[in-house]
């Protein structure tokens, strides 16, 4: 098969932010070399000068911005270093955080506001923003720089030399669901690349693929996740207080679960609400997106609600694991940026600015082996280095042994908290915690259960409380039918595992982890029930591909464009 091929200087995978600050960053030191070139002050490398047209950023959606979603409270700090005077240029910010809250809430309408708000949830000189009108800013800007943006333009895989990344292959398109050539068949494009900066997000399938070609989480802990589900709601009028940002604990979760909510008003009539759980739950029949529904009928969330509408769902996975769970960075042709590295601090819930500074300085170490000619694994180590040392570095180290405590329990997991505050980052026992991933955790039916397995009986009304499926509608998620499955698991997997032992051992959990009703056990005439995946529905959350106890789902990319809208998420 020919294949187009397309030479370039650096390949940024994945349209997110830590992407975009890296690709507008890279070209501005393109720019100022070339100006001390220009003035006699500096000479180009051995391979000649970088021209911005060969600095290329892929993204799998449509339009730059539709598959992002966050809360999002932003720590302004890395989009000052990037846009010193980012509100003048126009970025998009709903406002600043004017009031903090934090609760806990309890059965019975039990809900108790803390006196004081615990440090790292403390938002003063902070920004609700919208992280889906944040990274269609950040690409208009990029685009402006003179580089190439491609978006829809989803990969398939690494392009590997020896053990030196080489670039990205694009995703074929045209194939119909068993994977033979439509009449609109096009094969995936190689982009062949000097440096290739991977920022896909959380579980991106290439980042997996690298970690574990490179073994590049040798001597870490595996990487932990939550699942966040989000909810926009118009609220009725008189509810809305600008700025006001509320974080909860407790209902309904249980103790032994890790979690809780964000309430963020927005812009002048909507609010943003959270749901995120710890994806190390024990109990195999937890469902999340249910959870969130649940937590809507607690007297607090529903009066706030109560003559509002829903507006727009989605759902995504989040790296939480921290400094201990962050994997090498770099490998010969390749670098680790954003969530796909890792880089989010769980105690103060943000990430967007770590995205933002791990670009900038991916693209620093980048344009260092440009110039030189020279992308080894020794030439792009300058930056982890300067990562580790720079503010966003030391403030993961700063908390390094939160999320692990919460193993034991959400007390204990609050003591230990309290503790690495109050220490800069030691917790309790903190070379015993976290050995395990999430997925390991889950308990067996009989485990957990016994011998009498619980029937799920939470009805949704359609008016504060939703199915998966109603609610996958307000998410904009649409895909090309006839296409292969990009949830990809083997045939005998499918079998041998899905239909018969997954199914007695853990009652197929996929079926209530995943927020979009993409898993369903179908009864059969002779009453098995049989595995059908909705791959349509799939708001690319990754979560089966975290959570499957048995790791037979790999969530590759789907044909250029498919997936969720997140328009204002």
């Amino acid at each position: 098969m020919e294949r187009e091929v397309v030479e370039v200087s650096a390949v940024f995978v994945g349209g997110g932010p830590a992407s975009l600050a890296g690709a507008i960053h890279l070209a501005r030191l393109v720019d100022e070399h070339a100006a001390k070139v220009g003035r006699g002050e500096a000479q180009w490398g051995p391979t000649g000068p970088i021209d911005k047209e060969s600095i290329v950023v892929l993204e799998k959606a449509a339009d730059f911005g539709t598959h992002e979603l966050s809360g999002a409270v932003m720590d302004p700090r890395g989009l000052r270093e990037l846009f010193p005077d980012f509100e003048k240029e126009g970025c998009p910010i709903e406002g600043p955080v004017t009031v903090d809250e934090v609760r806990y809430l309890g059965d019975g309408g039990l809900n108790l506001k803390f006196p004081v708000t615990p440090p790292p949830l403390q938002n003063h000189g902070n920004l609700v923003v919208s992280l889906n009108k944040l990274v269609g800013w950040l690409a208009k800007k990029a685009e402006e720089t003179g580089i190439l943006l491609a978006p829809g333009m989803p990969t398939a895989s690494l392009l590997i030399e020896g053990d030196r990344v080489v670039g990205v292959r694009g995703t074929d398109t045209g194939r119909d669901k068993q994977g033979n050539p439509k009449g609109t068949f096009q094969p995936g494009t190689d982009f062949r690349a000097a440096v290739t900066i991977l920022g896909e997000g959380t579980r991106g399938h290439l980042t997996k693929s690298l970690i574990g070609r490179f073994r590049l989480d040798h001597g870490k802990r595996p990487q932990l996740w939550s699942q966040g589900i989000k909810e926009i709601w118009k609220l009725a009028p008189g509810k809305h207080v600008p700025g006001k940002v509320v974080h909860t604990m407790g209902f309904p979760l249980r103790s032994e679960e890790y979690g809780g909510s964000w309430i963020y008003h927005i812009d002048a009539e909507h609010v943003s609400l959270g749901f995120v759980v710890g994806l190390e739950y024990h109990d195999p029949l937890l469902d999340p997106q249910r959870l969130m529904q649940v937590f809507k009928t607690h007297p607090y969330v529903r009066e706030l609600l109560e003559g509002g509408t829903l507006v727009r769902y989605g759902a995504k996975s989040i790296p939480v694991g921290g400094y201990h769970c962050v994997p090498q960075m770099t490998v010969d042709g390749a670098l680790l940026v954003g969530d796909s590295a890792g880089l989010v601090n769980a105690m103060r819930l943000k990430g967007i600015h770590m995205a933002i500074k791990s670009g900038m300085l991916a693209a620093e170490a980048a344009f260092a082996a440009l110039l030189k000619g020279d992308a080894s694994r020794e030439q792009l180590k300058a930056y982890e280095d300067t990562f580790w040392q720079s503010w966003a570095g030391q403030e993961l180290y700063g908390v390094r042994d939160f999320h692990q405590g919460f193993e034991r329990g959400f007390l204990p997991g609050l003591l230990n908290a309290g503790l690495v505050t109050l220490t800069g980052g030691m917790g309790l026992m903190a070379d015993s915690l976290g050995h395990r991933p999430g997925h390991a955790r889950m308990k067996t039916l009989r485990e957990y259960y016994g011998q009498r397995v619980p029937q799920t009986d939470f009805k949704a009304d359609g008016v504060l409380t939703f199915r998966k499926i109603d609610e996958v509608l307000k998410s904009g998620t649409t895909h090309e039918e006839n296409q292969p499955c990009h949830l990809v698991i083997a045939e005998q997997d499918v079998t041998d595992i899905c239909n018969s032992r997954c199914r007695e051992e853990y009652g197929n959990p996929c079926q209530h982890f995943c927020p979009a009703s993409v898993y369903e056990m179908v009864p059969e005439a002779d009453g098995r029930a049989l595995l059908h995946i909705n791959a349509s529905n799939c708001v690319h959350c990754k979560t089966c591909d975290i959570m499957d106890p048995y790791q037979v789902i790999t969530w590759v990319a789907p044909e250029a464009g498919g997936g969720p809208i997140y328009s204002g998420m």
